[in-house]
């Protein structure tokens, strides 16, 4: 029997500017940016589901290391509020929302993010 659980703890984000990435991932999840930076690179946002975390991290920042694909998506029930929201924060978008369930969008550093309505 393996003592590796079958759950994810965490979701690193390689960032270049660890106050600005907490400031703005912050804005976009509606959150308070008042998340603590740790060891100076370090920003953990808890997600609202088993005990998952956001972890920006600008220590491992490098261009090569931006997501050039989604590692994930962001969950949302309302798909056009969703990017409505977004649109309003002036977010950099990939795609408008595809087949009325995603879109594309990317962080100020270029990683690509997903929103997907589940």
């Amino acid at each position: 029997m393996s003592s590796i659980s079958s759950k994810a703890g965490a979701i690193f984000i390689p960032v270049s500017n660890i106050l600005h990435a907490r400031d703005w991932y912050c804005s976009i999840l509606n959150l308070e940016p008042n998340h603590e930076i740790i060891a100076g690179h370090l920003c953990c946002i808890p997600f609202d589901n088993n005990g998952l975390n956001l972890v920006l991290d600008s220590k491992i920042y490098n261009k090569e290391s931006l997501y050039k694909n989604p590692a994930f998506h962001f969950n949302t029930d309302d798909i056009h509020k969703a990017y409505h929201f977004l649109k309003q924060r002036n977010v950099d978008f990939v795609t408008d929302i595809e087949n009325g369930h995603w879109f594309n969008f990317k962080d100020p550093d270029g990683n690509l993010l997903m929103v997907c309505k589940c």
